[in-house]
């Protein structure tokens, strides 16, 4: 953790790629932890404020496809400095839990391994957007890009029959896309054992959700001991 503003707080991210289960798991996180008596605020990119929700809804459009890959990345961070400022500092300044699903790391996976832009670039609009914020722990659902697809696209064959600009603008890029979103995520996760927190999301849900407890219960009672 890094940053010049204080905080009492702990931070944790869910990442991964679609379809991999992480939203899902993020709710019954938290369901559980305030089960256990902790105060924890939820926070999901691109959207999470009313803000955010606009912005969500011009890049994840399946109509959007003209979108440039560097729009792209300006608008994710546009999003992402209105939920620091709005939803996750004033949080973790009252010392609660805040449970984010997605947040730059993604971007790191998907616009820039993704969409082959300059890491470097993300880090800079990073320091800009997050001022040095960075999660406490990181839990990534691993699962490879053939099911990630599959499942991105089951999940989203509903919305297709109801709404004709379903949100899967991203879902809709190629294998050869997916993989290398894949292959960062697993870079990232070795380069930060200490952050990242890796578990197999192929499982059931149940199987998948007792592995994160386990693995994260520990370290949040250690933290607020």
């Amino acid at each position: 953790m890094s940053m010049t503003d204080p905080r009492t707080g702990l931070f944790i991210t869910f990442e991964g790629m679609d379809g991999c289960g992480k939203t899902t798991q993020m709710r019954l996180l938290t369901a559980r932890l305030r089960g256990a008596g902790y105060d924890v605020v939820e926070n999901y990119e691109p959207g999470g404020t009313p803000v955010g929700s606009q912005i969500r809804k011009v890049l994840l459009d399946a109509r959007n496809q003209e979108l440039s890959p560097t729009a792209e990345l300006l608008l994710y961070f546009a999003c992402r400095a209105q939920n620091v400022d709005q939803t996750i500092l004033p949080a973790l300044r009252k010392g609660k839990i805040v449970v984010s699903d997605r947040f730059t790391d993604s971007t790191l996976a998907y616009q820039a391994a993704g969409r082959g832009l300059d890491a470097d670039i993300v880090r800079t609009l990073d320091r800009i957007a997050c001022r040095g914020l960075v999660p406490d722990l990181t839990v990534l659902l691993d699962i490879d890009a053939e099911t990630s697809l599959a499942r991105a696209r089951i999940r989203n064959s509903g919305a297709r029959c109801d709404d004709s600009s379903a949100l899967t603008r991203i879902d809709d890029e190629s294998l050869e896309f997916h993989i290398r979103v894949g292959e960062a995520y697993a870079q990232m996760a070795a380069k930060e054992p200490k952050r990242f927190i890796v578990i197999d999301g192929r499982p059931d849900v149940a199987t998948v959700e007792a592995a994160i407890w386990q693995a994260l219960e520990p370290r949040i009672r250690t933290y607020y001991d």
